[in-house]
């Protein structure tokens, strides 16, 4: 009897339980992988896919990507905020030249974001629903001035209060 084809047939058994057990499909990261990696606030992929836009490292999208969730048409994938705060620590703002040119030249464009200064915090958005409380928080430690900028104008929406 030939057994020729049994290293054959035991590679076609691994690759389709590797498929099976999701390494095929796209590596998906844990939530405390994804919070270290500064993606706490971008939980769904079309976050990701704005971000592509305004970031052009791949690897950073690819990360993105890891930690997302497919958001159907439905969902809240046009997401806005009332409100943000960037949140760094002062003796670390040396490091993060972009986020020091959005905070002396670029902040007061937006009074709806508000400056905190956390001993050890790296730079990140916290933003905020209508009640001023927290409910996402993003990692811009990479981000560039402009891209900080833009994610602002597109994700934060203050409320109107009617007097």
């Amino acid at each position: 009897m030939d057994r020729s084809y049994l290293p054959v047939a035991a590679a076609a058994v691994a690759l389709v339980l590797v498929c099976c057990s999701g390494l095929c499909r796209g590596e998906r990261l844990g939530a405390r992988e994804c919070e270290d990696l500064g993606f706490t606030g971008l939980a769904l992929c079309s976050d990701c896919n704005a971000l592509s836009e305004f970031v052009k490292d791949q690897e950073l999208v690819e990360d993105c990507r890891k930690c997302c969730t497919e958001d159907s048409d439905d969902s809240i994938s046009k997401l806005t905020f009332s409100g943000a705060i960037i949140e760094v620590c002062m003796r670390k703002l040396v490091f993060y030249p972009e986020v020091v040119g959005f905070l002396e030249e670029d902040k007061d464009d937006f009074p709806y974001v508000e400056t905190r200064y956390s001993y050890g915090s790296p730079p990140k958005l916290i933003m905020l629903d209508n009640k001023g409380e927290q409910k996402e928080t993003i990692r811009i430690d990479n981000w560039k001035r402009e891209h900080i900028r833009q994610f602002l104008k597109e994700k934060v929406k203050p409320v109107k209060l009617d007097s």
